[in-house]
Protein backbone atom coordinates (compact mmCIF):
# COMPACT_ATOMS: atom_id res chain seq x y z
CA UNK A 1 0.00 0.00 0.00
CA UNK A 2 1.36 3.68 -0.81
CA UNK A 3 -0.32 6.85 0.08
CA UNK A 4 -0.61 9.10 -2.85
CA UNK A 5 -1.82 11.89 -1.35
CA UNK A 6 -2.95 13.82 1.54
CA UNK A 7 -5.46 16.77 1.97
CA UNK A 8 -7.74 18.77 4.26
CA UNK A 9 -8.40 15.84 6.33
CA UNK A 10 -8.73 12.96 3.38
CA UNK A 11 -6.40 9.84 2.62
CA UNK A 12 -5.93 8.34 -0.07
CA UNK A 13 -3.97 5.29 -0.54
CA UNK A 14 -4.32 2.35 -3.60
CA UNK A 15 -3.36 -1.12 -3.48
CA UNK A 16 -1.80 -1.81 -6.54
CA UNK A 17 -2.09 -5.91 -6.35
CA UNK A 18 -3.31 -6.95 -9.61
CA UNK A 19 -6.72 -8.48 -7.88
CA UNK A 20 -8.84 -9.92 -10.84
CA UNK A 21 -12.24 -8.25 -10.61
CA UNK A 22 -14.66 -9.19 -13.08
CA UNK A 23 -12.92 -8.39 -15.86
CA UNK A 24 -9.48 -6.59 -14.68
CA UNK A 25 -7.13 -5.19 -11.85
CA UNK A 26 -8.70 -2.49 -10.08
CA UNK A 27 -6.91 0.34 -7.60
CA UNK A 28 -8.39 -0.04 -4.04
CA UNK A 29 -9.37 3.33 -2.11
CA UNK A 30 -8.55 3.58 1.62
CA UNK A 31 -10.39 6.96 2.29
CA UNK A 32 -10.01 8.38 6.31
CA UNK A 33 -13.29 9.93 6.68
CA UNK A 34 -16.28 10.32 5.39
CA UNK A 35 -18.67 14.13 4.28
CA UNK A 36 -20.84 14.44 7.18
CA UNK A 37 -24.40 12.42 6.77
CA UNK A 38 -22.89 10.84 3.59
CA UNK A 39 -24.32 7.44 3.14
CA UNK A 40 -22.61 4.87 0.67
CA UNK A 41 -25.14 3.40 -2.04
CA UNK A 42 -25.57 -0.37 -1.54
CA UNK A 43 -25.09 -2.93 -3.72
CA UNK A 44 -25.77 -6.63 -3.52
CA UNK A 45 -25.23 -9.49 -6.23
CA UNK A 46 -28.84 -10.61 -5.68
CA UNK A 47 -30.36 -12.21 -8.42
CA UNK A 48 -33.34 -10.04 -7.88
CA UNK A 49 -33.81 -7.22 -10.13
CA UNK A 50 -37.24 -5.23 -10.06
CA UNK A 51 -35.80 -2.07 -11.77
CA UNK A 52 -34.52 -3.83 -14.98
CA UNK A 53 -36.30 -6.06 -17.74
CA UNK A 54 -35.20 -9.30 -18.20
CA UNK A 55 -33.26 -8.55 -21.17
CA UNK A 56 -31.58 -5.86 -19.58
CA UNK A 57 -30.26 -8.45 -16.11
CA UNK A 58 -29.32 -10.98 -18.98
CA UNK A 59 -27.00 -8.81 -20.23
CA UNK A 60 -25.88 -7.26 -16.88
CA UNK A 61 -25.14 -10.72 -15.77
CA UNK A 62 -23.06 -11.27 -19.29
CA UNK A 63 -21.26 -7.92 -18.14
CA UNK A 64 -20.53 -8.99 -14.91
CA UNK A 65 -21.84 -6.27 -13.60
CA UNK A 66 -23.16 -5.85 -9.79
CA UNK A 67 -27.39 -5.02 -9.45
CA UNK A 68 -28.84 -2.93 -7.02
CA UNK A 69 -30.29 -5.29 -4.21
CA UNK A 70 -33.33 -3.07 -4.47
CA UNK A 71 -34.25 -0.12 -6.74
CA UNK A 72 -33.43 3.09 -5.89
CA UNK A 73 -32.54 6.46 -7.20
CA UNK A 74 -29.33 7.83 -8.22
CA UNK A 75 -28.68 10.48 -5.83
CA UNK A 76 -28.39 13.80 -7.48
CA UNK A 77 -25.02 16.04 -7.15
CA UNK A 78 -23.46 18.78 -9.20
CA UNK A 79 -19.44 18.94 -10.21
CA UNK A 80 -17.66 21.15 -11.36
CA UNK A 81 -16.09 20.72 -14.96
CA UNK A 82 -12.04 21.34 -15.85
CA UNK A 83 -13.82 24.67 -18.27
CA UNK A 84 -15.39 25.89 -15.05
CA UNK A 85 -18.99 24.92 -15.49
CA UNK A 86 -20.93 22.86 -13.44
CA UNK A 87 -22.54 19.20 -14.10
CA UNK A 88 -25.62 18.13 -12.49
CA UNK A 89 -26.90 14.85 -12.99
CA UNK A 90 -30.37 15.85 -12.84
CA UNK A 91 -30.32 17.65 -16.12
CA UNK A 92 -29.82 14.42 -17.69
CA UNK A 93 -33.10 12.85 -16.42
CA UNK A 94 -34.67 10.86 -19.49
CA UNK A 95 -31.33 10.36 -20.96
CA UNK A 96 -28.91 7.02 -19.89
CA UNK A 97 -25.80 8.01 -17.98
CA UNK A 98 -23.15 6.01 -17.75
CA UNK A 99 -20.64 7.33 -14.63
CA UNK A 100 -17.00 6.53 -14.24
CA UNK A 101 -14.78 7.15 -11.43
CA UNK A 102 -11.24 7.03 -11.93
CA UNK A 103 -7.80 8.67 -11.58
CA UNK A 104 -4.72 10.19 -13.78
CA UNK A 105 -2.63 7.35 -11.63
CA UNK A 106 -4.70 4.88 -12.48
CA UNK A 107 -3.57 2.11 -14.83
CA UNK A 108 -6.87 0.00 -15.57
CA UNK A 109 -8.79 3.75 -15.81
CA UNK A 110 -6.46 4.21 -18.76
CA UNK A 111 -6.95 0.63 -20.48
CA UNK A 112 -10.97 1.11 -20.45
CA UNK A 113 -11.38 5.04 -21.83
CA UNK A 114 -10.50 4.21 -25.22
CA UNK A 115 -13.39 2.31 -25.15
CA UNK A 116 -15.85 4.17 -23.30
CA UNK A 117 -14.72 6.90 -25.64
CA UNK A 118 -15.93 4.61 -28.69
CA UNK A 119 -19.09 4.04 -26.93
CA UNK A 120 -19.75 7.75 -26.25
CA UNK A 121 -19.45 8.25 -29.90
CA UNK A 122 -21.80 5.57 -30.84
CA UNK A 123 -24.70 6.62 -29.03
CA UNK A 124 -24.34 10.14 -27.92
CA UNK A 125 -26.98 11.35 -30.19
CA UNK A 126 -29.50 9.37 -29.22
CA UNK A 127 -29.24 10.16 -25.63
CA UNK A 128 -26.32 8.62 -23.71
CA UNK A 129 -24.51 10.01 -21.27
CA UNK A 130 -20.89 9.50 -20.28
CA UNK A 131 -19.45 11.50 -17.38
CA UNK A 132 -16.42 10.44 -16.28
CA UNK A 133 -15.37 12.01 -12.16
CA UNK A 134 -11.47 12.48 -11.67
CA UNK A 135 -11.11 11.92 -7.99
CA UNK A 136 -7.45 13.95 -8.74
CA UNK A 137 -6.49 15.93 -5.75
CA UNK A 138 -4.38 18.69 -8.38
CA UNK A 139 -7.67 18.64 -10.33
CA UNK A 140 -7.98 20.40 -13.60
CA UNK A 141 -3.91 20.59 -13.89
CA UNK A 142 -3.60 17.38 -13.98
CA UNK A 143 -7.04 16.10 -15.83
CA UNK A 144 -6.73 18.46 -18.61
CA UNK A 145 -3.48 17.77 -20.41
CA UNK A 146 -4.62 13.46 -19.65
CA UNK A 147 -7.77 14.81 -21.67
CA UNK A 148 -5.68 16.18 -24.91
CA UNK A 149 -3.68 13.32 -24.68
CA UNK A 150 -5.82 10.73 -25.09
CA UNK A 151 -8.40 12.63 -27.53
CA UNK A 152 -11.20 12.53 -25.07
CA UNK A 153 -14.97 13.79 -25.96
CA UNK A 154 -17.28 12.86 -23.50
CA UNK A 155 -18.26 15.25 -20.58
CA UNK A 156 -15.28 15.42 -17.31
CA UNK A 157 -15.58 16.51 -13.73
CA UNK A 158 -13.71 17.04 -11.01
CA UNK A 159 -14.36 15.32 -7.17
CA UNK A 160 -11.12 16.18 -5.70
CA UNK A 161 -12.37 15.93 -1.98
CA UNK A 162 -13.87 12.67 -3.14
CA UNK A 163 -17.60 13.92 -1.72
CA UNK A 164 -19.71 12.46 -4.90
CA UNK A 165 -17.42 9.29 -5.02
CA UNK A 166 -17.91 8.35 -1.05
CA UNK A 167 -21.68 9.04 -1.41
CA UNK A 168 -21.56 6.59 -4.04
CA UNK A 169 -19.65 4.27 -2.16
CA UNK A 170 -16.83 3.80 -4.53
CA UNK A 171 -13.77 1.98 -2.77
CA UNK A 172 -12.55 1.17 -5.99
CA UNK A 173 -10.86 2.53 -9.33
CA UNK A 174 -12.17 2.44 -11.64
CA UNK A 175 -15.72 1.94 -10.75
CA UNK A 176 -18.79 2.68 -13.11
CA UNK A 177 -22.17 3.23 -12.51
CA UNK A 178 -25.22 2.58 -14.92
CA UNK A 179 -28.28 5.04 -14.87
CA UNK A 180 -31.33 4.50 -16.78
CA UNK A 181 -33.76 7.02 -18.15
CA UNK A 182 -35.79 7.43 -15.06
CA UNK A 183 -32.65 7.95 -12.91
CA UNK A 184 -32.32 4.68 -11.60
CA UNK A 185 -29.27 2.91 -10.72
CA UNK A 186 -29.20 -0.76 -12.62
CA UNK A 187 -25.60 -1.81 -12.46
CA UNK A 188 -22.15 -1.33 -10.63
CA UNK A 189 -18.50 -2.06 -12.79
CA UNK A 190 -15.95 -3.01 -9.96
CA UNK A 191 -12.55 -2.23 -12.47
CA UNK A 192 -11.99 -2.32 -16.21
CA UNK A 193 -14.23 -3.75 -19.00
CA UNK A 194 -14.38 -3.94 -22.60
CA UNK A 195 -17.41 -0.78 -22.88
CA UNK A 196 -17.57 -1.19 -26.35
CA UNK A 197 -18.12 -5.25 -26.77
CA UNK A 198 -20.72 -6.60 -28.25
CA UNK A 199 -22.83 -7.10 -24.53
CA UNK A 200 -21.58 -3.34 -23.31
CA UNK A 201 -23.97 -1.79 -26.73
CA UNK A 202 -26.12 -4.30 -26.38
CA UNK A 203 -27.21 -3.55 -22.79
CA UNK A 204 -26.62 0.62 -24.05
CA UNK A 205 -29.67 -0.03 -26.82
CA UNK A 206 -31.74 -1.78 -24.25
CA UNK A 207 -31.45 1.00 -21.73
CA UNK A 208 -32.14 3.69 -24.63
CA UNK A 209 -35.23 1.68 -25.81
CA UNK A 210 -36.02 1.19 -22.26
Amino acid sequence: MRILAATRGYRIAAVLTGLAVAGGAAIFLAVGRSPDGARPISFATAERDGAATREIASLLKDLDLIRPSRAQAAKDFSLPTPEGKTFRLADHRGKVVFLNFWATWCPPCKEEMPAMERLYQRFKERGFVVLAVSVDVEGAALVNPFVREHQLTFPIALDPKMAVAEQYGVRGLPSSFLVDKRGTLIGLALGPREWNGKASRALIESLLRD
